[in-house]
């Protein structure tokens, strides 16, 4: 067993979305500790510029690289889009970056050739194209059909969820006509799995739904595997750093892990 395969899994988001990755890694890696970094002081991170999406990214990267962390997810769609072929290029070799997009799209190549897929997202995760560019280059005649849905990250980070108010607005971005002929919705913030009930219940139950974080914490387990570090102890640790610190992003941290949190404030700049 490797000396690296010890060491912690980096997961980072603007805030609680991340966390559904997270919990999706601790279900298919019982075994591995992990640091999470939520950087509430500058969520959310879909209405911010590539190049301040790209700051961020990098100053946690530093921070988790220094913790000695052995893989980083970046458990962001919009993070994803925005910095991750910088990151790959910033640590080289000192440890291996995994996004929230590319297992996702291979999933959909994989399993809907042909079909009227649906997406939705931040303004970044759409506006950059990334989903739309990367199935077209697998070649599968996929046709991608998205809508920007800027105002549920935060709806979400704000508690605003299974309630009357976020059934509407959930119901008035679903009804966009882009979305007529979809058979299949892609969930491309880490956010959504949270409001994934909803979304259902708008559908009917009639919609297959795909949120990234049991693709994702998969995707993990297999670099994991081949790249033998996976971790055998059974006493994993988990760690949560923020930015700047919120109660709800604590009781969403607790409720995910069920156990109790602490939250070390570690802001990207001093």
């Amino acid at each position: 067993m490797s000396s690296i395969s010890g060491q912690p899994i980096g997961v980072f988001d603007s805030g609680i979305g991340g966390l559904t990755v997270a919990h999706a890694i601790r279900s298919v890696l019982p075994h591995e500790s992990m640091i999470y970094f939520g950087d509430l002081a500058h969520l959310p991170y879909g209405d911010k510029s590539e190049a301040a999406i790209q700051a961020y990214s990098i100053r946690i990267t530093d921070i988790l690289l220094k913790k000695g962390c052995k893989v980083i997810v970046i458990a962001c769609n919009s993070a994803s889009s925005a910095a991750y072929e910088l990151l790959k290029e910033y640590v080289r070799k000192d440890t291996h970056i995994i996004n929230v997009i590319d297992p996702m799209v291979e999933f959909v190549l994989e399993n809907f050739p042909g079909k009227e897929v649906g997406l939705i997202g931040t303004k970044r995760t759409v506006q950059s194209d990334v989903y739309a560019r990367k199935i077209r280059e697998g070649k599968k005649n996929i046709r991608l059909r998205s809508v920007a849905t800027p105002l549920l990250a935060p709806m979400i980070e704000e508690g605003f969820f299974n309630n009357q108010i976020s059934h509407e607005i959930i119901a008035q971005y679903l009804s966009d006509a882009v979305l007529a002929k979809i058979e299949v919705l892609i969930l491309a913030c880490t956010h959504y799995p949270l409001i994934k009930k909803e979304i259902d219940s708008f559908y009917q139950g009639k919609m297959r739904i795909l949120d990234s974080a049991e693709i994702v914490a998969n995707a993990l387990k297999k670099y994991l595997e081949e790249e033998g570090l996976l971790n055998r102890q059974t006493t994993p640790q988990h760690h949560f750093l923020v930015s700047d610190y919120t109660a709800s992003f604590e009781a969403a941290a607790r409720m995910f892990f069920h156990e109790t949190i602490q939250l070390e404030r570690h802001p990207l700049w001093n």
